[in-house]
């Protein structure tokens, strides 16, 4: 290979790789594979453009140190000047400010049967196994009295719809 050719194999792997990081930072946050690219992609253009591999593999260990270094510091000084509570929320989701947490017992009602104390349109009252619940339809009025069967619980909120009278 020729000494151009393999130079610019190596600023392309070093493009790619940084490539590679803007889409592991913005387009998909957390997954590690594109992140995973961009190191090696990284790491093979710094040893194309290195003049012999020892030289290079001894720059990118003493960048890897060197990162570890910056980000132990850079944690202590966030710690040190409180910066964690300008990146972290401190609102906590209590009871007593209204918010409550789906109950598990509700998703026992799907399939059950009952009589729509209120008009359902399309959010209303009904009375299923004795127990009167918020329920809402998938759009349809259901007058008071009809009977109704619970077609599905999505967290707190109950699906109802009405069955059809047997003639």
């Amino acid at each position: 290979m020729s000494p151009e050719l393999i130079i610019w194999l190596a600023y392309l792997a070093l493009v790619l790789g940084i490539i590679a990081f803007v889409l592991e930072a913005l387009v998909f946050p957390g997954f590690g594979v594109s992140g995973i690219v961009g190191i090696i992609l990284v790491g093979w253009g710094v040893l194309l453009l290195a003049v012999d591999v020892t030289q290079a593999t001894a720059a990118l260990v003493l960048a890897l140190i060197a990162t570890i270094v910056i980000f132990i510091l850079g944690l202590r000084l966030m710690s040190r000047y409180n910066m964690w509570y300008k990146l972290t929320l401190q609102n906590k989701q209590d009871s007593k400010e209204g918010y409550v947490a789906p109950a598990p017992e509700l998703s026992l009602f799907t399939g059950k049967e009952g009589v729509a104390l209120t008009p359902l349109r399309p959010a209303g009252s009904a009375e299923v196994e004795g127990q009167r619940l918020d329920v809402v339809t998938e759009g349809e009025f259901i007058r008071s009295g009809m009977r109704i069967r619970v077609i599905k619980v999505e967290g707190t909120r109950i699906v109802v719809k009405e069955i059809a009278a047997v003639e």
